[in-house]
């Protein structure tokens, strides 16, 4: 049965990246989990989308349809439910900004994960879109970074992202799922999250954990 996508990233919602990549283990896809550097600029950012994927590298050009034409062009290809993923292969600016954020939540995306560096918090903060990051700092990508391809495969340090792959990210870290296997996953990791609130209320009810785990089969 084919979930549609409103369905499928509203029941996504509704598990979180542990549950998930439990189960990703249990079909032998065990780097699925992004570095643990990246985190979410709230404390209760969660993400979850298809991935839209972008790489870049650092470039000393200052030529502004250079730097700004592939960032444009990608950032109009943002489509609902989307989350642009960005590998930016670069440490010395923000990858991301308040009008790049301001395009991706006027466009229906997600959300975003950054690879790389952000600014303008505060406003991103305001704007409501979810977003994950190595860093802040104030410096701009003219001179610094550009673009170089999108809607393309990518890998951050040995995990690979797909277009459409499902991105799911909160307060633990972000966890991508193979677009192939994102209904048997979803589906798996509601199964966890349902048997797992058996086992906390019965430990809250003073079941020893291991007769827990033993009954639940799980812990």
């Amino acid at each position: 049965m084919a979930l549609e996508i409103e369905d499928l990233m509203t029941r996504y919602a509704r598990v979180y990246t542990g549950a998930v990549s439990d189960v990703l283990d249990q079909l032998n896809e065990r780097h699925q989990v992004l570095p643990s550097s990246l985190r979410g600029l709230t404390p209760d950012a969660k993400v979850v989308g298809r991935a839209l994927p972008v790489v870049g590298g650092p470039t000393s050009t200052t030529d502004a349809d250079t730097i700004f034409v592939p960032i444009l062009t990608m950032l109009g290809d943002v489509k609902s439910y989307d989350v642009v993923i960005i590998q930016a292969r670069d440490t010395g600016c923000a990858h991301l900004g308040e009008l790049s954020a301001t395009a991706i939540k006027a466009r229906g995306g997600a959300g975003a994960v950054v690879y790389g560096g952000v600014r303008d918090v505060d406003y991103i903060r305001r704007l409501g879109l979810d977003v994950f990051c190595l860093y802040t700092t104030p410096s701009d990508v003219v001179g610094r970074w550009q673009l170089l391809a999108y809607n393309e495969p990518i890998d951050i340090e040995g995990v690979t992202i797909c277009p459409h792959d499902i991105v799911l990210g909160d307060a633990d870290g972000v966890v991508v799922i193979p677009e192939a296997l994102a209904e048997e996953v979803l589906i798996r990791a509601e199964a966890i999250v349902y048997t797992e609130n058996h086992v906390r209320e019965a430990v809250k009810k003073g079941v020893h954990p291991l007769q827990a785990y033993r009954q639940y089969g799980w812990f």
